[in-house]
């Protein structure tokens, strides 16, 4: 049987993902108005103390739940009021999900070869993230694989993931269905959604090894 969840406990998440929340938050108070243009490498990397390529990440978040656009030649601009408080309120139930995908990963560590309560954890995840699915950004990663990704029609074991990459795949979405713990001689093909879990360096790592020639 899982372990219970301990309510107490908290995930901290990846720096962008944290600006984005709070500029959504700043929309939905009208600090950042909707047509309002907003300058990544300057507003925001400096109202916020990071880097310009983390408030470029925070902003393609934005930009992916539609609460900003990109205007080609011109910049991005503050889209929807609506979306930004939409994803607000659904941020509330990140920290459930981040806690239960915790859980996962000390599961992992602790014996790769006992799925059965890793399993468990993963259902609850999986219908945690349907709910949830305008801010899937969070958990798990995922990486769709079309006629351009490399290795098509080869194993997990074969690919050696994990250790190339430092990701757990945790399911695989087929036309026909999702895998959930698909096993090392599962094969990725064309169409496939990976779903997977692990460290934003995984998440590069996992890129790079299915798209090699995709420039940031």
């Amino acid at each position: 049987m899982a372990e219970e969840l301990k309510p107490t406990k908290r995930v901290t998440l990846p720096r962008y993902q944290q600006i984005a929340v709070d500029i959504a938050e700043r929309i939905v108070e009208n600090r950042y108005k909707v047509g309002q243009k907003i300058h990544a490498r300057s507003t925001l990397a400096s109202n916020f103390n990071v880097s310009p390529e983390t408030a470029r990440k925070a902003i393609n978040v934005l930009v992916d739940l539609e609460i900003m656009e990109v205007q080609q030649g011109s910049g991005t601009y503050v889209a929807s009021r609506e979306n930004a408080q939409l994803f607000v309120e659904k941020y509330k139930n990140v920290q459930s999900i981040q806690e239960i995908r915790q859980d996962l990963l000390d599961s992992v560590q602790r014996q790769r070869q006992e799925l059965n309560s890793f399993s468990e954890l993963l259902n609850v995840l999986v219908n945690q993230t349907k709910k949830v699915h305008d801010i899937s950004t969070f958990v798990p990663f995922e990486l769709k694989l079309t006629a351009e990704a490399q290795h098509l029609e080869e194993s997990v074991a074969e690919l050696n993931i994990w250790q190339i990459t430092g990701a757990t795949i945790v399911g695989i979405q087929t036309d026909a269905e999702l895998l959930l713990s698909p096993g090392p001689y599962a094969k990725l093909s064309v169409g496939n959604t990976i779903y997977f879990v692990g460290s934003e360096l995984s998440v590069q790592r996992m890129t790079q090894l299915f798209y090699p020639n995709e420039t940031n």
